[in-house]
């Protein structure tokens, strides 16, 4: 399969997050516009993720919580800044459209591992940096196996299982898992928690 991954899955790619991109481009603009009066008018979130072999881009996402500070200036828990617009965006997982944007750019594919934290690099056995073999995807073989609900072990195990084995009837399986899964609102987030524990390295 690797006439697959190494040409296909490019073409399939940019075509498909064209057409979905286009099909979702009202739900798109009336998400940007919710948010930006409930963001003081920061509809968006950039950030530095590590793509393909390692490779810094910026994803963009919805922005889903605000950034209100306490008392010493430091930024309130994730739970405490997720707003009720930015909770129903997440639970809906409308917060990863933007992401198409990434992939028509190439910095992402469609079903990939996940892009993590930037500052997690240095954290990674070799093992789970194999994980940066391939593109980073917007779903993939964690996502629909529990997303943040799983550990992170059990996370990096599927990752990598996915370097692995990518083929078409694999990503295809993905997209309806993940279909079944946004349905659901599923494995949205660990239990009592706006976001996963943040990884340490263990």
């Amino acid at each position: 399969m690797k006439i697959y991954r190494n040409f296909f899955k490019k073409v399939i790619d940019f075509i498909a997050a064209l057409i979905v991109l286009i099909i979702l481009s009202p739900v798109f603009i009336l998400v940007t516009l919710f948010l930006f009066f409930a963001n003081n008018s920061q509809p968006f979130f950039l950030q530095k993720r590590p793509g393909k072999n390692g490779k810094v881009f910026k994803i963009i996402k919805f922005k889903t919580m605000n950034d209100k500070k306490d008392r010493q200036g430091q930024l309130l828990p994730d739970a405490e800044r997720l707003t009720r617009i930015g909770s129903f965006v997440r639970k809906t997982s409308l917060d990863e459209i933007p992401q198409l944007i990434n992939v028509m750019k190439g910095d992402m594919s469609l079903i990939g591992p996940r892009p993590l934290l930037v500052h997690y690099l240095h954290l990674y056995s070799d093992f789970q940096n194999r994980r940066h073999e391939v593109k980073p995807g917007i779903t993939g073989w964690a996502q629909v196996n529990g997303r943040n609900a799983i550990s992170w072990d059990k996370k990096f195990e599927m990752d990598v299982w996915y370097v692995d084995n990518i083929s078409f009837k694999l990503d295809l399986k993905i997209i309806f898992m993940t279909i079944q899964k946004v349905i659901k609102s599923e494995g949205i987030n660990a239990a009592d928690a706006a976001t996963i524990e943040p990884f340490n390295g263990k």
